[in-house]
């Protein structure tokens, strides 16, 4: 998790900035309609959502690293 927004995230990794292997690689997009309706969220609801919210994209066939 982190204090930047998406669209500064995927920069930044896409720029190799504390970038993820896998993005930087692989990454084309970001996917907006899978994760907007969770924002804002606090804290402690985003870890634990982090990780259901990985399986459940899992089983809907998308490719997840992390959302440990």
């Amino acid at each position: 998790m982190t204090g930047q927004s998406p669209e500064e995230r995927i920069t930044n990794h896409k720029a190799g900035i504390k970038a993820a292997a896998v993005v930087t690689r692989y990454g084309l997009r970001r996917l907006p309609e899978l994760y907007q309706h969770l924002n804002p969220m606090p804290f402690e609801a985003a870890v634990k959502k982090e990780v259901d919210l990985a399986e459940d994209l899992r089983r809907a066939g998308y490719t997840v690293t992390g959302g440990h």
